[in-house]
C-alpha cells in the first residue's frame, strides 16, 4: 500500500523517462526568454548597468580603470623587442619609457650617435621639474586648504584659534608664481 499519492508531473516524468525522453519538461513554465545578441571580436555593449566586451572569444566586463591598469602594470614581455623584462632595471625604466632598459640603452645610443642626447636628457629633466610643480602645487594648496578652526591640545582640550591666514590670497599667489615657473620651464625646454 502507497503512503504517498503520486501526482500528474511524477507520472509524466515516468513516462517520459520510459520513452527515452530525459530532458523532457514535465509541466508547464511561465517566464520569458531573453534576446539573443551575436557580438563579434572586439565588439563593446552594455547589458544592464554593465559595459562588456568580446576579447579573444572571452566575454569580459570593461572597467572605468582598464586604462590606469594599463598604465601602472609592467608587462611581461618588452613592446619593442618582446624580450621577457625580468632584469632589475627593467621597471624602472618601463615607467618612464615603455619599454626595457636594453631598448632604451639602444635607444639613447642612436641619439648620441646623431647628437640629439644633449636634447633629450633636457627635455626629460623639464618634463621632470613639471611633474614635481604639479605635485607642489597640489600639497601646497591642500594645505592652505585645510581647516584650521581648532587644535587638541597635550590635555585633550579644543582650543580655538582666531585670526589666521587669507586663504583666497594666499592660493590666487601660489598658483600665479607655479604658472610663472611653469612658463620658465617650457621656456627652457623650447630653446
Amino acid at each position: 500500500m502507497l503512503k504517498k499519492e503520486f501526482k500528474r508531473k511524477d507520472v509524466n516524468r515516468a513516462r517520459n523517462l520510459i520513452m527515452g525522453k530525459t530532458g523532457a519538461s514535465t509541466g508547464t513554465q511561465v517566464g520569458y526568454s531573453k534576446k539573443d545578441e551575436d557580438h563579434k571580436e572586439g565588439d563593446v555593449w552594455t547589458e544592464g548597468r554593465k559595459t562588456w566586451t568580446l576579447k579573444n572569444g572571452i566575454k569580459q566586463t570593461v572597467s572605468k580603470l582598464d586604462a590606469i591598469k594599463k598604465e601602472v602594470f609592467m608587462p611581461l614581455s618588452c613592446p619593442c623587442c618582446n624580450k621577457i623584462m625580468k632584469k632589475q632595471l627593467d621597471k624602472p625604466n618601463y615607467r618612464i619609457h615603455k619599454k626595457c632598459f636594453d631598448c632604451v640603452v639602444e635607444f639613447e645610443h642612436k641619439l648620441r650617435i646623431r647628437g640629439e642626447y644633449d636634447d633629450y636628457l633636457k627635455n626629460l629633466q623639464g618634463k621632470n621639474n613639471l611633474t614635481i610643480l604639479d605635485e607642489a602645487e597640489s600639497y601646497l594648496l591642500d594645505a592652505i586648504n585645510t581647516s584650521n578652526n581648532g587644535y587638541v591640545s597635550e590635555h585633550g582640550e579644543v582650543e580655538r584659534w582666531m585670526g589666521g591666514l587669507d586663504k583666497e590670497k594666499l592660493s590666487k599667489d601660489l598658483k600665479q608664481t607655479v604658472k610663472e615657473t611653469k612658463e620658465k620651464i617650457k621656456s627652457r625646454l623650447n630653446d
